[in-house]
C-alpha cells in the first residue's frame, strides 16, 4: 500500500494517516461484519462484554479465550493482559483471523474444540463469551472440566451467556444455536459445582449492573477458587 501523505485542516489529526501507513485500514471479522451491517448496536453490546472482561483480567500474565469466533473483540482484552491465546472449533473463523492478523497486535490463535480435550497449557484466566449456550447440556460438564484443566489453581474463569428470560426476544438465528441458556440461579448453581465462589452480574445492552436477574438480557459469572473435579 503506498504511503499516504495527505493532511487534514487540523494538525492533530495527522495521526490518522500515520496509523493507516503503519497498520493499514482494519477490516471487520466475519461475525462483526454481520452485526455491523444488520444491527450496529449489537456490535456495541458485544464489544462492551469484552470491555468488562478486560477490566476484570487487567494485568493477567496469560489468558485463554474459548470460542473466540472472528476474535474481533479479543483485542480489547489483549490490550489489558500480557499474553492472550484464542481458540475456536470452527476453522472458518480461524482462517478469518489469519487473513486479518496484524503482527503489531500479536496473539496466539488456533483451531481447538474444548469438548475434545483441554488446551495443553495453563492460564491465569479463562473466559468464554456467548459459548456455553451453544453447548448441549449433556456436554456441559465435559466442557467445564476441560476448561478447568487449562486453568491455574488460583485462576479466574469468566462466563458470559444470554439469559434464559431473554430468549423470547432473540432472533431466529440466535435461537437456532442457543440450546443451553440459563437463568441466573441456574447458572450460579451449575458453576458452584466447579468453583467455591461464583459472582453473577446482570447486563442490559452495554450496561453491567447487579440488578434484578430475571430482567437481565445477558449474564456474567465470575468464578474463583476452582474445585478438584473428576
Amino acid at each position: 500500500m503506498p504511503l499516504l501523505t495527505e493532511s487534514t485542516k487540523e494538525d492533530q489529526y495527522s495521526i490518522l494517516f500515520d496509523v493507516v501507513n503503519e497498520h493499514g485500514v482494519s477490516n471487520f471479522g466475519l461475525m462483526a461484519n454481520e452485526s455491523w451491517n444488520n444491527d450496529p448496536k449489537r456490535t456495541l453490546f458485544t464489544l462492551s462484554r469484552y470491555k468488562f472482561v478486560s477490566r476484570l483480567l487487567a494485568g493477567s500474565t496469560s489468558v485463554l479465550e474459548v470460542g473466540c469466533a472472528d476474535a474481533f473483540g479479543t483485542r480489547i482484552v489483549q490490550q489489558s493482559v500480557q499474553q492472550l491465546t484464542a481458540i475456536d472449533f470452527d476453522p472458518v473463523f480461524i482462517d478469518d483471523i489469519r487473513n486479518r492478523y496484524n503482527p503489531k497486535w500479536p496473539f496466539n490463535y488456533f483451531e481447538h474444540d474444548m469438548l475434545s480435550g483441554p488446551v495443553k497449557s495453563i492460564f491465569d484466566a479463562v473466559y468464554c463469551l456467548d459459548v456455553l449456550e451453544h453447548i448441549d447440556p449433556t456436554d456441559e460438564h465435559l466442557f467445564i472440566c476441560n476448561c478447568l484443566e487449562s486453568l491455574a489453581p488460583n485462576g479466574v474463569f469468566i462466563v458470559g451467556i444470554p439469559s434464559l428470560e431473554s430468549q423470547i426476544y432473540a432472533s431466529p438465528q440466535s435461537k437456532q444455536g442457543h440450546v443451553n441458556c440459563k437463568t441466573a440461579v441456574q447458572l450460579k448453581s451449575f458453576l458452584n459445582s466447579y468453583f467455591d465462589n461464583v459472582f453473577i452480574f446482570s447486563m442490559n445492552d452495554e450496561v453491567i449492573h447487579t440488578g434484578f436477574y430475571p430482567m437481565a438480557h445477558y449474564l456474567f459469572a465470575l468464578c474463583c477458587s476452582p474445585r478438584l473435579h473428576t
